[in-house]
């Protein structure tokens, strides 16, 4: 096999063109063989082979830079820097990440994980090589769907500034921003980026401007001139009028043709983007039919594409969407937020039912919060869909344009906790301390799925700002008469013993059940509270667990630092109860990739772990 003759950076450089048609195919096959085996992102992956190819080909990646956006379709970039092997243990508990590494292969330029980011740290990275007088080429991809965020437009405005070379390519698998008009457009490219044509504009325009008042009309009237030729000839002017030039669009499935435009990229002085248009799971039937099912899949049948393992149980999106699906029946003034995630978040039922009330506002979270606003503002009640680690993007748009005008807008925050084997940049674990530290807005978290349902109808109700945290998976289905009405700033006790108070929140609730179960086997009582809320807490209920039990253990999933665990901590100071505080918490750290269960194990926050610190805490005496 080719692919077998690929070891490290620059191998790829050694095939000639038989081998390097047989070497996509065998990388597209590899691809859908492993990724069947362990999951992960496929669609994005077999859409970029032919490109990342292209970019090895024309790059030295011991030198160039190549910064991937958001970066699940850089495996075929680790297959052809000698990762292959890696794959194995894909997206798996101290295995290969499914993402950029800068600390897996030097290669890897940057750490990507969250979109629309690549041109910021691209440009950050050619800026730096001018200023230190290195000599290497930097090249940001970028797909289309990248560019509905406003930080992409904010580093291309940026980058406009330019006079030495940046190259960006657009990785357009959806949009269409202008057909190629044929062999003028092709001509084109390669006249405006010669060095005959660049050293002619630079020197006529060198030689005018010395020509004081006349030269510089004479210039002006040539750059309208220019301008109004390039309109009729050039596609992607928006890009052109940024002051970036634009090359394409270019088949994303020709690797010459890539080449090709690619070299006239590196010629150009100053900004340049490189438009090619590619297929989401390109080569493998299903996943070009169903391209949303294969961004992110689990194991799958390669002859017919369908999942390995069925859902069982309700998972807590599917609450969330059979909620909004109701509420949207109900209340003619509830209207539904995505950025993009329309799928992940659960709300293509709702958009189905009601599309007038629907808006998918692309990857943009910041809009998303204040169109929200908005929204609350003129009297609807918006509800915005989103997952924890995103809506990160948005804090200040959550406490300006929201918050600090109290307006009842209900975050649905999804993928809260710990989300596995997306890793790093995808853990939802600083929610409670991000949203917490606002005024007026209130912070729930559900024990389990009726619960969600009930905050969810509690928050449209309310006339203020309520964010609802839900973690990632199947939805808990304990408890399920015990179903206590939702009132602002309520617990809920559960079981009451005398040693210790679990107060626990959201899905930590099930393992201070758990906890309760083994202590109770060793003859020691636990009382067990459902938080509902992290903010604002149960004051008079944490009083009264404070006088009644010697130790208090909070449980979140979440970061200890500015936590739940930490509010409480800070309240029982403040009234001067001295009972001892036990906080379960994640770790102050990023937590890398793997099931939720090993991470849990590997932080402390399974109940095992959790039971063996309670008993350590326990007096001599007992």
């Amino acid at each position: 096999m080719v692919l077998d003759r690929i070891k490290k950076v620059n191998d790829i450089k050694q095939l000639n063109e038989e081998e390097l048609e047989e070497l996509q195919e065998e990388i597209r096959d590899f691809l859908v063989e492993n990724i069947a085996k362990t999951g992960g992102h496929l669609a994005s992956n077999l859409g970029v082979i032919e490109l990342t190819m292209a970019l090895h080909l024309s790059f030295d990646l011991t030198r160039d830079r190549i910064i991937w956006d958001v970066g699940h379709q850089s495996y075929t970039h680790k297959i052809l820097t000698g990762r292959k092997l890696g794959f194995v243990t894909l997206r798996q508990y101290g295995g290969m990440s499914g993402f950029p590494k800068t600390q897996e292969d030097p290669a890897d330029a940057f750490n990507t994980g969250h979109s629309s980011t690549s041109i910021s740290a691209g440009l950050g990275m050619a800026q730096a090589r001018e200023l230190t007088g290195d000599n290497y080429y930097v090249v940001s991809v970028i797909g289309d769907g990248a560019l509905t965020g406003g930080m992409a437009y904010e580093a291309m405005n940026n980058a406009s500034r330019m006079k030495t070379n940046f190259i960006i390519v657009l990785n357009d698998n959806q949009m269409s921003i202008s057909e190629n008009v044929g062999g003028m457009n092709q001509y084109l490219n390669s006249f405006r980026t010669s060095d005959a044509y660049l050293d002619l504009k630079d020197g006529v325009t060198n030689s005018l401007n010395r020509i004081p008042v006349v030269g510089e009309r004479m210039v002006k009237r040539i750059r309208n001139a220019k301008s109004g030729i390039k309109q009729l000839f050039v596609p992607g002017m928006f890009f052109e009028n940024m002051g970036i030039t634009y090359l394409g669009p270019v088949d994303g499935t020709n690797i010459k043709e890539i080449r090709k435009v690619l070299a006239e990229a590196k010629r150009v002085r100053g900004p340049v983007l490189v438009h090619v248009r590619t297929i989401k799971g390109e080569g493998y039937l299903p996943a070009e039919r169903h391209p949303a099912r294969f961004h992110g899949t689990g194991p799958f049948d390669i002859d017919t594409g369908v999942p390995l393992y069925h859902q069982e149980k309700a998972h807590y999106t599917d609450v969330f969407s059979t909620v909004m699906r109701k509420m949207g029946e109900r209340e003619p003034k509830v209207v539904a937020i995505t950025a993009a995630m329309a799928d992940g978040t659960g709300l293509k039922r709702f958009k189905n039912l009601f599309p007038e009330r629907f808006f998918d506002v692309g990857i943009a979270e910041e809009h998303a919060v204040t169109f929200a606003a908005g929204m609350a503002k003129a009297g609807l009640k918006p509800v915005f869909a989103v997952y924890s680690s995103f809506l990160q993007r948005a804090y200040d748009q959550v406490l300006h344009d929201v918050c600090a005008q109290n307006l009842p807008v209900v975050f649905a925050v999804d993928r809260a906790g710990l989300v596995g084997k997306d890793g790093a940049t995808h853990q939802g674990i600083f929610d409670l301390s991000y949203l917490s530290s606002i005024p007026n807005l209130t912070v729930m978290a559900p024990k389990n799925k009726w619960e969600l349902s009930d905050m969810l109808k509690f928050a449209i109700a309310a006339e203020e700002p309520v964010a609802i945290r839900y973690p990632r998976g199947e939805a808990c289905d304990l408890w399920k008469d015990q179903r206590a009405p939702i009132q602002k700033g309520c617990a809920e006790v559960l079981a009451e013993g005398t040693y210790a108070a679990l107060f626990a929140i959201g899905s930590m609730v099930e393992t201070a059940w758990q906890v309760r179960k083994k202590l109770a086997e060793k003859g020691i009582p636990t009382t067990v509270v459902n938080a509902r809320f992290a903010m604002p807490l149960d004051k008079n209920c944490l009083r009264k667990l404070a006088e009644s039990h010697p130790l208090l253990v909070t449980m979140e999933e979440n970061v200890a630092s500015g936590g739940f665990g930490e509010h409480v901590a800070a309240f029982l100071e403040e009234e001067a109860l001295h009972t001892k505080v036990l906080r379960i918490a994640i770790p102050d750290c990023f937590v890398e990739h793997g099931s939720v269960g090993e991470l849990k194990k590997a932080l402390g926050l399974d109940a095992d772990s959790v039971t063996e610190k309670i008993l350590a805490e326990l007096p001599e005496e007992l």
